[in-house]
């Protein structure tokens, strides 16, 4: 009886030894399970944009789903290159991701030298949304939806109007170059740095209009400094129901709009990716979120990240083929 006890003993005290050694190595897994720290999430663009605002809305709410939190990094400059240039060259492990847009499909067919592949640099995570883009004028001259008068105002204009752009190549650059050549219609483009600058001269009566997204205008729009008279698109946008769409006035260039991804550094862990593409879908129809973006006419959506690389891809092609008929080069 007494050696029974002994070695029943003996077996409980092996287990119990044997146990203590697994429970550093338990530990350290569940540790490094992702993410154990905060995430990156570079926006490309100055602070209180239309990306920014939808990154940070997006984000919260991703930190959330995560468990940790996701830290915003604006960093502005080169067009929104900048940005996304840091984000490629930083670790692929999954604590960096950025958010790229229409602007970094554009990009490769105006610029002879990139500082990356979009296409082989960057691993696709998932979509976030849309939004239309919307030809906003001056309120003193023109009233919310007054396309007509605008576009016959265009037509006998003795000098081609002024039109703002926010810079070369991008795609309020493109959205006016393509409205101009469907209407016939002979515009001077002026370059500036973003909506905001654009906008302000716009609503002196310096210059004849803007294209860019409700996100970007909301502030001077609700000020009544600045009305919208058409949107891009094949749908009327229900913030501003009074005005039209491309589909509407026949203008089938321009059915199109801005749209945003998340995109992390090639080579990315898949796990890594995973995590973060359900974080995101979580996020996108998250009512928070959905309540904090709706009123800035921006359409909330996640895509896997399989066809959120097939989308961009296709976007880059489509727009290649833009900036070859309209003749835009790098200035």
């Amino acid at each position: 009886m007494t050696v029974s006890i002994n070695r029943r003993a003996a077996l409980q005290a092996a287990a119990g030894s044997a146990a203590a050694a697994l429970l550093p190595v338990t530990e350290a897994r569940a540790s490094t399970a992702y993410p154990d720290r905060p995430v990156r999430l570079i926006v490309p663009w100055s602070a209180g944009g239309s990306t920014d605002v939808l990154a940070r809305a997006v984000g919260q709410t991703l930190g959330d789903v995560l468990g940790k939190p996701v830290v915003i990094d604006n960093r502005p400059g080169a067009a929104g290159r900048l940005g996304v240039d840091a984000m490629v060259k930083s670790p692929a492990d999954g604590y960096t991701a950025a958010v790229i847009e229409l602007a970094h499909a554009i990009a490769p067919a105006i610029y002879q030298r990139m500082p990356y592949d979009i296409m082989n640099d960057t691993a696709a995570v998932s979509m976030l949304g849309d939004s239309p883009l919307i030809l906003f004028v001056d309120a003193q001259k023109y009233r919310a939806g007054q396309y007509a008068k605008f576009a016959a105002d265009a037509k006998k204009a003795a000098d081609p109007m002024s039109i703002a752009t926010s810079g070369n190549g991008s795609i309020s650059h493109l959205a006016a170059g393509l409205y101009a050549k469907e209407t016939g219609t002979e515009f001077q483009m002026v370059p500036y740095k973003g909506s905001a600058p654009a906008l302000t001269d716009v609503a002196a009566g310096i210059l004849a209009g803007h294209f860019c997204t409700l996100a970007s205008a909301s502030s001077m729009l609700g000020a009544g400094k600045i009305v919208p008279l058409m949107a891009t698109g094949s749908r009327r946008v229900p913030q501003l129901p009074e005005v039209p769409c491309a589909s509407e006035l026949r203008l089938t260039k321009m059915d199109f709009g801005q749209w945003w991804a998340l995109a992390v550094p090639a080579k990315t862990p898949k796990t890594a990716v995973d995590s973060i593409y359900q974080a995101t879908r979580s996020s996108v129809s998250d009512k928070r979120v959905q309540s904090r973006i709706s009123s800035l006419a921006i359409n909330l959506a996640s895509r896997s990240p399989d066809e959120t690389q097939a989308f961009i891809r296709a976007e880059a092609i489509k727009w290649s083929k833009v900036v070859a008929e309209l003749g835009i080069k790098a200035e």
